[in-house]
């Protein structure tokens, strides 16, 4: 009997410390750590490029209609350049004819040697993710969709994603394409890291900001009023409207196979704050993938940015920055130049934080002799660098690849110094180095 209430005093005990143990602070800040269910996500400022969250961003994951991203950008480039208008047609391939019968795969029927304008093919591509659309246009851009799968890996280069393989268009596994698959094996799908992924958006959005004015319409009719009308609802289900409507959602792109998972890449707007959040892979609490878990677990990345983060500025337009308010000239009529910040830099800070961030300028070496000078003549507004912050403990705010970057610029102009008086400063330089070697002999007798 004793023994028995030992156990039971023992057990008792046991369930205290258990308790203590795991409501202790620690593990209290443990338990509330932010985790999305996704093999790979990212958070970004959509205005600098400021990364807010990480989750396994390098590893080289499927992407699935995700890819779509660069064929808009592509296709917008050309637009912007001339080389192509919305306006243009197409007239459908026995490729994309055969690609677009198959309703197993996100499409709009397109009839045989039909005529279709550029315009309703990015609309089908942007709002229903129309696989075959996604092709006529690449056809359009480069004349074959091998073509354009070069033009996609050359511009990712451009655009510094460093983990990317495309082999099509649109992100189907080549598989699907009908046995019309011109780059990689049979398998192959469209590869990309979550950062790359992140960082196309980024530019997307920002080089071309009305790709937003279509990726975020929540349903369209194609071809309305005829016999070949279709509707159209956008597969980003946080758009107004939709089922998973979120506050501020303005798109922007989906993507799922077998391999790559459930994904997406959305971008939000809430009283002048943007942000861009990546998922991969998204699965529930369960680990089960769904097109619902990428919208849970984007919410929750949404939230956490809205939630936990606020703007401050750490420099100012056309301020100097401390530790680094000018810059040596050779043979100028001034011997220094001021600079100052291009444009303003703020950052989002932890609500409530009490870090302070410093600054740190970064001057082109290509710019600067041997000694750290630059040589006159030097003109105003001449880029000579950029700032970068980093937090109370040394760590550099972190941002995506040339995103984020304020530049530092001479604050006015520095012309060069005539004969007579860089003749000067070579005598008075002589002089007073010779007046010091004799303080320094003289002083040595004593």
């Amino acid at each position: 009997m004793k023994k028995r209430t030992g156990y039971r005093i023992g057990a008792v005990l046991l369930s205290v410390l258990l308790f203590i143990g795991l409501f202790s602070p620690g593990n209290m800040k443990a338990s509330a750590a932010f985790e999305v269910n996704a093999a790979a996500a990212v958070l970004i400022d959509a205005e600098t490029g400021q990364v807010l969250y990480e989750k396994n961003s390098d590893q080289q994951l499927g992407v699935a209609s995700m890819s779509k991203m660069m064929t808009e950008y592509l296709l917008l480039e050309a637009v912007k350049e001339g080389k192509i208008s919305l306006d243009d047609t197409y007239q459908v391939s026995d490729y994309v004819y055969t690609v677009s019968q198959d309703r197993s795969l996100s499409n709009v029927p397109l009839r045989a040697d039909e005529t279709y304008k550029i315009q309703e093919l990015y609309e089908a591509m942007t709002i229903y993710s129309a696989n075959a659309a996604t092709i006529a246009i690449a056809e359009k851009i480069s004349g074959s969709e091998a073509e354009f799968v070069k033009l996609m890996n050359e511009k990712a280069k451009e655009l510094g994603l460093e983990k990317v393989k495309f082999v099509n268009s649109t992100g189907l596994n080549n598989k699907d394409l009908k046995g019309n698959h011109s780059t990689g094996a049979e398998m192959d799908e469209n590869m990309m890291s979550g950062r790359d992924v992140a960082t196309l958006a980024y530019r997307l959005v920002n080089d071309y900001p009305e790709v937003l004015e279509t990726a975020g319409i929540p349903k369209k009719k194609f071809r309305e009023g005829t016999d070949d009308e279709i509707s159209m609802e956008n597969w980003n289900w946080m758009l107004p409207s939709l089922v998973f409507a979120y506050e501020g959602m303005t798109g922007l792109k989906t993507g799922t196979t077998d391999f790559a998972g459930y994904c997406f890449t959305g971008t939000v707007e809430r009283n002048g704050q943007k942000l861009i959040a990546v998922v991969m892979d998204a699965t529930s609490e369960s680990g089960e993938g769904t097109y619902n878990a990428r919208f849970i677990e984007m919410k929750k990345l949404m939230d956490y940015g809205f939630t936990q983060f606020e703007p401050k500025e750490i420099v100012a337009a056309g301020s100097a920055v401390k530790g680094t308010e000018t810059v040596p000239v050779q043979k100028g009529k001034e011997k220094e130049v001021n600079l100052q910040a291009a444009s303003s830099l703020s950052i989002l800070v932890p609500k409530a934080s009490e870090a302070n961030y410093k600054t740190k300028v970064t001057l082109n070496s290509s710019d600067l002799n041997e000694n750290g000078e630059l040589t006159a003549p030097v003109k105003k507004d001449k880029v000579v660098g950029f700032v970068s912050v980093q937090d109370d403990k040394g760590q550099v705010v972190p941002f995506l690849k040339e995103a984020g970057q304020t530049n530092v610029q001479t604050a006015e102009n520095v012309e060069k110094a005539n004969w007579f008086v860089l003749s000067m400063r070579a005598v008075g330089g002589g002089i007073s180095n010779g007046w010091n070697w004799v303080v320094d002999k003289v002083t040595g007798w004593f």
